[in-house]
């Protein structure tokens, strides 16, 4: 099982270095980054991340397959990968509907691109020359020339039932937003595997262990589903360990004073509950005293998630994730 921490979108730029380098000092397992429209860019966030860390790895949770190319996307993470090998994920999704049509990059079949930019980012990753005539990526003999010697993972960002189905066809995990607690998870993993044509997923359950103990995975409006992708690169599930890593983000608080953590978390409740289509005191978080967090997160670990990314509120963000770690460590 692993952890991993989320730098909010709403965290000044620049204390993303100092924010990363604590981490890496710690039993934390990854450092994942985000792209919003209008907050900052993932790539460079990643890169910034790997090059003043170590250790831990770097999600990209998640680029918006309508805002890349997914060429260029290839050279990015195929640099990124030969000059932090084994350090990187690569998390791609539809992007929230509403924003792709605000930036003028909405697509008429936000499916079939999201499964073809996939399919097409893995195979330049692996070194391939790929020509491919879909439904929204066309390319013609195209390959890079310094791909990485080992690829990393591409996990799908996604919600809807088609998109997860997706995401257990083509990609080599699935990135599930917060808000997801363990029964829903187990119900994305039904679908996941559904899309997999039968590719065991890993088991939940087997044994939680404290952070940084590894284990088999190193990596708006919701999907926009509409139409369907067919076909697949007959890759999907093939993740690092041989499975389909599972992570799950979620939010994290930890406060011993009820009322103050009510407070803090309301916002994102409020925020998570429309996205989801949940009322907000519905939405299961990492919220609480330490103890209470990390069952939490020992929860979602038990549930299939592979992976938990938190994703503090407030401020002072490391404040909270040593507080959890704590609570992990003492079991």
């Amino acid at each position: 099982m692993r952890l991993g921490v989320m730098f909010d979108r709403d965290l000044p730029p620049e204390s993303l270095v100092p924010f990363c380098r604590h981490l890496d000092a710690t039993e934390v397992d990854d450092v994942w980054v985000v792209e919003d429209l209008g907050w900052t860019g993932a790539i460079s966030s990643a890169a910034t991340a790997l090059a003043v860390t170590s250790r831990v790895r770097v999600g990209i949770g998640i680029t918006p397959a309508p805002l890349r190319n997914p060429v260029l996307l290839a050279m990015e993470l195929g640099n990124l990968a030969r000059m932090h090998p084994d350090r990187l994920a690569a998390g791609i999704g539809h992007g929230v509907q509403d924003w792709m049509r605000r930036a003028g990059a909405a697509a008429p079949s936000p499916l079939a691109l999201l499964e073809e930019t996939i399919v097409a980012v893995r195979a330049l990753l692996r070194g391939e020359t790929v020509t491919t005539r879909g439904r929204a990526v066309r390319l013609d003999g195209v390959r890079l020339v310094h791909p990485p010697a080992v690829p990393p993972p591409v996990l799908a960002g996604v919600l809807g039932p088609r998109s997860l189905e997706l995401s257990g066809r083509v990609a080599q995990g699935t990135i599930l937003p917060e808000g997801f607690g363990p029964e829903r998870i187990a119900g994305a993993r039904g679908l996941i595997g559904a899309g997999g044509r039968g590719r065991a997923l890993p088991a939940p359950g087997g044994g939680v262990p404290a952070p940084g103990g590894g284990g088999s995975a190193p990596g708006g409006g919701p999907d926009g589903e509409r139409g369907s992708a067919g076909g697949g690169d007959g890759h999907g599930g093939d993740g690092p360990g041989g499975g389909h890593e599972v992570a799950v983000f979620t939010h994290l608080y930890v406060d011993d004073d009820p009322a103050r953590v009510r407070e803090a978390v309301r916002p994102s409740a409020v925020e998570t509950g429309s996205f989801l289509g949940v009322v907000p005191d519905e939405v299961p978080m990492a919220a609480g005293t330490a103890k209470t967090a990390a069952a939490h997160v020992r929860a979602l670990w038990a549930a299939g998630a592979g992976t938990v990314v938190l994703r503090p509120v407030g401020d002072e963000p490391l404040l909270h994730v040593d507080r959890i770690l704590a609570a992990l460590r003492d079991g």
